[in-house]
């Protein structure tokens, strides 16, 4: 998207892009999402209060082989996230949970030998399973929509599973709020009684903290969608919104460089994270919530 943005190839563009949102971010956010491939400059421009989750995989996956298999990068590990300043692990991994079990028994494996090496060198492991089905090909569908609550729940039952070794499930929303009755503008596919139930029903299966993810909405629905989770009281531990705080400003960057970039990011940018923060400070809970309180925490650390 950045490079199209300014028109070229260039790494540097992608490089510089980072860097100044997290110059410019950090200082309102308590970590950022960063790569070794095009974030180093970011990671060195945060701000010193701002902590560091590391992507350990590749983006992407092998389009040539059925199951969008997942592969590391090839000179990281998790002692070197570690070594590196990073304070957690984060790993993607697409999952139909309805897939072949041939296909899902390669993805069990991955994951448990990621969870054996952070618990080895002592790092928490953030997990992202990304849901979708493989007879669905456009995942924004109606048909998807309907078949999406099955699916984030799915997964929730298996990786929150303690062989996986996962401290933190980085999950999606379990509804699309593009077909939620009041948020729709076309075709609906749950009632928003309904859809507070998938809320709520993903929140009772997790024994695990959990935070959300934008997964690309703009700012403005995913603002909507976290007041909808306030409002029903369900005991997630934060957000990582990457796009839907940053998205809108490419375009700047692309047309206008970047001193225009800059100044979005101290406006409007500012205002995405903030607003963000108030409604995290009225619905969110504290990660050690599922285990009760933060007393037994240290009793099970101990």
């Amino acid at each position: 998207m950045i490079q199209a943005a300014k028109g070229t190839e260039d790494k540097k563009d992608v490089e510089d892009f980072k860097e100044m949102v997290s110059e410019e971010l950090t200082p309102y956010a308590s970590a950022i999402l960063l790569d070794d491939e095009y974030g180093t400059p970011a990671i060195k421009a945060r701000h010193a209060g701002c902590g560091l989750l590391s992507s350990y995989e590749k983006t992407g996956y092998d389009t040539t082989i059925p199951g969008k298999l997942p592969d590391l990068i090839e000179n990281l590990s998790a002692l070197r996230i570690k070594e590196n300043g990073g304070d957690a692990v984060k790993i993607l991994v697409y999952y139909d949970p309805d897939e072949p079990l041939e296909i899902n028994e390669i993805k069990y494996a991955f994951l448990e030998r990621i969870g054996a090496e952070c618990r080895e060198v002592d790092i928490p492991f953030f997990l992202e399973p990304i849901t979708y089905d493989s007879k669905v090909t456009d995942s924004g569908s109606l048909e998807y929509a309907k078949l999406k609550p099955t699916k984030v729940k799915k997964a929730i039952k298996e990786f929150s599973k303690p062989r996986y070794g996962v401290d933190v499930l980085k999950l999606e929303v379990p509804v699309n709020f593009n077909y939620v009755e009041g948020f729709a503008q076309g075709e609906t596919a749950y009632s928003q009684d309904e859809a507070a139930r998938h809320f709520e029903e993903c929140s009772d299966l997790s024994p695990l903290p959990f935070i959300y993810l934008s997964a690309g909405v703009t700012a403005e629905m995913f603002h909507k969608t976290i007041e909808f989770a306030n409002k029903h009281n369900v005991e997630y531990s934060g957000v990582l919104c990457g796009r839907a705080t940053w998205k809108d400003g490419i375009e700047i960057y692309g047309k206008q460089g970047d001193d225009a970039l800059r100044e979005w990011l101290r406006t409007q940018g500012k205002e995405n994270i903030t607003s963000l923060n108030a409604l995290l400070d009225q619905g969110a809970v504290p990660w050690w919530t599922k285990y009760g309180t933060l007393e037994d925490v240290h009793v099970v650390e101990k």
